[in-house]
This record gives C-alpha cells, sequence and structure tokens, in this order.
C-alpha cells in the first residue's frame, strides 16, 4: 500500500488520524486483500469501522481473547475483510495507548475504554461542588494511558463571578500539575476556542461523570448537534447516561475526539506511574527521604510527613496520593504473586509493630 497523501485510503482516512506510521503497520496485511480502517464504534461483538470504502458492520469473532485488554475497542486500527456476509475483523493493528480501568467486577479485570488516543480531555463541572480527588484519579489513569491529560472546566456561565472562578480553577491547578485547564461555556462559546485548537491535532476521549457537560461540549467541538443531551438533577447536579457507547467522531476543524459514556467508577488498573505523575510534588520530596523505599508512614526522616507537618505539602494532596498507591497497589496485588507476599509482610510488620506499641503502653499502666 502506497503511503502517498495522493493515494485514496490516505485521504479517505487522514481525517481519522491515518499516517505513514499507520501504513506501515498494515503494510504486512494488505497482500491478504484486507482494508484498513478505523473503529469508530464497538457493540455487543460487532464495531463500525470507517474505511476509504465508507463505513463498514463487522464482527470481532476473530479478535476476542480471553484477556479483555486485548478486545477491540473504539479507536482501534484494525485490518477487515472487504467483504463476507457477516465481515470480519481479522486482527488490530499494535496499540500507540490504550486508556485502561479497573471493572467493578470481582474478577480483578481491566477495561479498556479507548485506544491511540493522543490527548485525554477530562470534563469537570462548575455547577456542582469540585471534587478534586475524582480528578486526581481521572488524571493518574490519563497520564498511565500515554496520552496528554486536559481539564475542562464546563459550565463556566453558571459561576459568573470572576473571582471565584479564578480560585476554583488555581484549586484545580493544583491538583493537577502539568496539566492544562481551561474553563469553557459551551453555551455561550467562551474559551471554546482555545480547546479546538487544542484538540484539532490527533485523537482526543472525552472522559467524566455523567452530568459533567460532556455531550453539550462534543456537540459544540462538532459544530452541531451529533449526541443527545438530557439536563442535569436539579437535587445534585448529577446526570443521565446519555452516551451509552463510545464513539469516535472527526472534527471539522482537523482532529478526532471519542465520547464515552458517564463513568460513575473510575478504578485504577496499574497505575503507579499515573499515580507518580499527578502527585509529582510527592515524588519529588521522597527522594529526600532517609530510606529508597518509605512508605510515608510511620518511617524516621520522611521528607513526605515533614513537608505536610510544615505546611509545604496539602495534606488532602498527601491523604489522596495514599489512597490511590494503596488501591493501586491492592489492584496489582489481585494478579501478582509477588506483589501479594510483599504486602502480606508489610501488613505483618506494621501487626508486628502495632501489637510491641499496645505491650509497651500497658508495661506502663
Amino acid at each position: 500500500m502506497t503511503s502517498s497523501s495522493a493515494s485514496p485510503v490516505f485521504s479517505a482516512l487522514a481525517p481519522y488520524g491515518w499516517d505513514d506510521a499507520w501504513a506501515d503497520e498494515f503494510a504486512p496485511h494488505e497482500p491478504e486483500g484486507l482494508l484498513p480502517g478505523r473503529v469508530i464504534r464497538v457493540d455487543r461483538g460487532q464495531c463500525d469501522v470507517v474505511t476509504a470504502d465508507g463505513v463498514l458492520r463487522a464482527d470481532t469473532a476473530f479478535v476476542t481473547p480471553h484477556d479483555p485488554l486485548r478486545v477491540v475497542c473504539t479507536g482501534d486500527w484494525v485490518a477487515v475483510e472487504p467483504g463476507g456476509n457477516p465481515r470480519y475483523v481479522r486482527t488490530y493493528l499494535p496499540r500507540r495507548t490504550a486508556f485502561v480501568r479497573s471493572t467493578s467486577s470481582k474478577r480483578s479485570e481491566g477495561q479498556i475504554l479507548a485506544a491511540n488516543v493522543d490527548h485525554a480531555v477530562v470534563a469537570v463541572s462548575l455547577a456542582v461542588e469540585l471534587d478534586l480527588g475524582r480528578i486526581e484519579r481521572f488524571l493518574a489513569l490519563a497520564w498511565e494511558s500515554g496520552a496528554q491529560p486536559l481539564v475542562v472546566l464546563t459550565k463556566a456561565d453558571l459561576v459568573p463571578d470572576a473571582v471565584t472562578r479564578a480560585h476554583l480553577v488555581q484549586d484545580v491547578e493544583l491538583s493537577a500539575p502539568g496539566v492544562t485547564v481551561l474553563t469553557v461555556s459551551a453555551v455561550e462559546g467562551d474559551g471554546l476556542d482555545v480547546l479546538v485548537g487544542l484538540v484539532s491535532g490527533g485523537t482526543s476521549v472525552l472522559l467524566g461523570q455523567s452530568g459533567a457537560g460532556k455531550s453539550t461540549l462534543a456537540n459544540a467541538l462538532l459544530g452541531e448537534d451529533v449526541l443527545e443531551v438530557q439536563a442535569a438533577r436539579d437535587s445534585d447536579g448529577k446526570g443521565r447516561h446519555t452516551t451509552t457507547t463510545r464513539n469516535l467522531l472527526a472534527l471539522p476543524g482537523g482532529g478526532v475526539l471519542i465520547d464515552t459514556p458517564g463513568l460513575r467508577g473510575v478504578g485504577l488498573w496499574d497505575a503507579e506511574t499515573g499515580v507518580g505523575q499527578v502527585f509529582s510534588e510527592i515524588e519529588e520530596l521522597a527522594e529526600r527521604c532517609r530510606f529508597h523505599d518509605c512508605a510515608h508512614d510511620a518511617e524516621p526522616g520522611c521528607a513526605v510527613r515533614d513537608a505536610a507537618a510544615s505546611g509545604e505539602l496539602s495534606h488532602r494532596r498527601l491523604e489522596s496520593y495514599r489512597k490511590l498507591m494503596r488501591e493501586n497497589q491492592w489492584i496489582v496485588a489481585k494478579t501478582d504473586a509477588r506483589v501479594r507476599a510483599e504486602l502480606r509482610r508489610e501488613w505483618k510488620r506494621k501487626g508486628a509493630v502495632g501489637r510491641a506499641a499496645m505491650e509497651l503502653k500497658r508495661g506502663r499502666r
């Protein structure tokens, strides 16, 4: 397959992110007569694939392994049969990035939400009280995926006071080091031009809770009402799941957007690196701890706890960091016997320390 920008395939798929690198990845499948395409929607073993021949419906039965992280997902580039009833996806090309969270089940499984994403846009409504811990959780998953996070504070028109809005932005910026934070009003159009410029190159996935205004924001970026929008509840500002599947859409100003259903649960999935990126100031402080494996709990010479005691580090940030690290360690331990053994040793050590402290206390009495 020629990678020339003048080829029909290149012209048809370039708006969806096709480039020379993807053409090279697909080259081994060309002799089989397969077509390259990008998955724009997945639904119960079937998927819609945009190709040079248009949007095709295909079955994913050939690419349904036992590993839930290797199933076809929205954003994948695939090799699909040119014909047949049913038509099948034969394989997907190696992913550049993958956005993964843990499922709410007890089976210790990860769930892939989107693939080949360049920007993870976390939508947060200003119509309700900010949940900084949840924002940090979203950002940890975004960093871990390999995508560049971006926080968009939606419904800015509902906070008309500029001083209040500035304080809210500052709170989020302190919780999102290295991340651009934008305030946007999709209703009034404020801030949209900046957002359009940021997402015009590459693929962006839109994340957030129900009621965060994701569908309204997506429609504003698309320039038309493509996605259904429902009002949030007055009681708590939360919304219903307007979007029920992950849909990939080409933006008129360039770039691609993947809209996702509102996420009630945002469980970590082997995201230690992502957590460290979100709490980069704690990671930097940890380099000054006396022990290289300091848990920042009760060890002597802990620079992290000293910073929290002096006010240099926010207690809320430290507790959020501890919570996410514990959760991530627990998730990893479910599938890694070595980590489970380390956790058991740590629990036994802490138990022994606790018992010794109680015995000392009783002796003093």
